[in-house]
């Protein structure tokens, strides 16, 4: 599994994670986010997950519509620890022994497993509007199933901006509002750096992974690493509960409720979250000394 990745600012800066949510690719983190943390000093890494974004898609046929409504798994399907397994592996490729680990959503819980399974690879973890996996809490609303359930997969570059965009005017915050136009270029593109109409299927194999891997709550309560549980008060695609059970069965895990915030980054967000993310790194960083890893040179490219 070769992922496409970006490494953003000094190679001798402390290295910092971040993982992409379901179906996003590593444009995904906007600039000011990026950049925020470069100017931080950190060393900063995207990537595209498996089945996102130019990354490879795996040969298995996505779940049908009835196998994701019944949340059942096709048998051959990959779960998070196998995304987990893949961020390690691009860690190993980069010469990172350990990173801050930062992810929102899905990458929230990719971030939770990697930090569970490979404690000694997280400094710090940072999960951004995402939940444990028990079906009983942070679930979508009934207004967004109905649109996720109800909308059919785009064929062109039109229809995947303008059903991003719909989206978007529905989870997106009444406070902190989108930049349509900035959101319009993201999504073409995401379009064009991904498989077209074929993106449906690399989310269906997302989002069965994520089905397949079940409550979890168990395996978070091993975490180790210190902890920061990031959530909005009005997320109509993770409901807040989500994040509070992250909080609570993460061991001595910091819980931050943004007033107004929902699943998304809007521009007015940018500064704050930077200093959220930067707070708690810098903070534990100067507790427990030096991060490790080599340097590695800034730019794009691909690794197992």
């Amino acid at each position: 599994m070769r992922l496409v990745h970006e490494v953003h600012g000094d190679p001798s800066g402390v290295p910092l994670l971040l993982v992409a949510g379901l179906g996003l690719d590593l444009t995904s983190w906007p600039a000011g986010i990026v950049d925020g943390l470069v100017a931080a000093g950190f060393r900063v890494v995207t990537f595209d997950n498996r089945d996102a974004g130019a990354s490879p898609r795996p040969s298995t046929p996505p779940p049908g519509r009835l196998r994701q409504l019944l949340a059942r798994p096709r048998p051959d399907a990959y779960d998070l620890g196998d995304m987990a397994a893949d961020t390690v592996e691009l860690l190993d490729e980069l010469g990172i022994d350990s990173a801050h680990v930062v992810g929102m959503s899905m990458g929230g819980m990719i971030a939770q497993t990697v930090a569970a399974r490979y404690p000694e690879r997280v400094r710090t973890l940072t999960s951004i509007f995402s939940t444990t996996g028990d079906r009983s809490l942070g679930q979508p609303a009934r207004s967004t199933l109905l649109l996720l359930v109800t909308g059919r997969p785009a064929r062109t570059e039109e229809e995947y901006v303008a059903g991003h965009l719909r989206m978007l005017g529905h989870i997106a915050s009444p406070v902190h509002r989108p930049d349509e136009d900035r959101e319009r270029a993201w999504a073409a593109g995401a379009w064009r750096r991904g498989p077209g109409a074929g993106a449906h299927a690399g989310t269906a194999r997302q989002i069965s992974a994520i089905q397949k891997s079940g409550d979890r709550t168990a395996e978070l309560r091993r975490i180790t690493a210190p902890t920061l549980v990031v959530h909005g008060d009005t997320d109509l695609m993770v409901h807040p509960t989500g994040g509070r059970a992250t909080a609570a069965a993460i061991p001595g895990s910091r819980h931050v409720v943004v007033g107004g915030m929902a699943h998304h980054f809007p521009p007015s967000l940018d500064d704050h979250l930077v200093e959220l993310v930067v707070e708690h790194a810098t903070t534990h960083d100067a507790l427990s000394g030096p991060a490790s890893g080599s340097a590695s040179s800034a730019g794009q490219g691909n690794a197992p």
